[in-house]
């Protein structure tokens, strides 16, 4: 009885001695997982900061893309208003339904060959210069 009594005891000892010796470990541990969560939140901030200079330097850079819709080349013209122009030239005989399938590709491709431009069926900023001007007048 005493023998069982001791091994019960030297167990009972043996695991919360155990026990004991991973507590310290278990803090590092944790320890550790705090300092990596504190650089993982300082890097946030600091991209945070960078998304928000961008924001700023974007904000500042686009009025005239907002105002004109064209930029550096770049030609933001909404396909109703193509085919309105192209309807007004006389060009384009289907309906303004602002989808620019194969008829008004070819609208603008006849308008093009007929204005000595680049026969591409697309409304760049040389063929918008244009046509543009057509927007309120018709021609025929």
């Amino acid at each position: 009885m005493k023998k069982v009594f001791l091994v019960i005891f030297a167990a009972i000892f043996v695991s919360t001695a155990a026990g004991c010796a991973t507590a310290p470990k278990q803090n590092n541990e944790m320890e550790g997982l705090r300092n990596q969560i504190s650089t993982l939140e300082e890097q946030v901030k600091v991209k945070d900061d960078e998304i928000a200079n961008l924001k700023e330097e974007l904000t500042k850079s686009t009025p005239a893309i907002r105002e004109t819709g064209t930029a550096e080349g770049c030609m933001k013209t909404s396909p109703k208003a193509i085919q309105t122009a192209l309807k007004n030239t006389g060009y384009y005989n289907g309906p303004i339904d602002g989808f620019i399938g194969k008829q008004t590709r070819d609208a603008i491709k006849a308008f093009q060959k007929a204005n000595n431009l680049k026969v591409d069926g697309r409304v760049g900023s040389k063929t918008w210069s244009i046509l543009k001007n057509y927007l309120e007048k018709k021609v025929k």
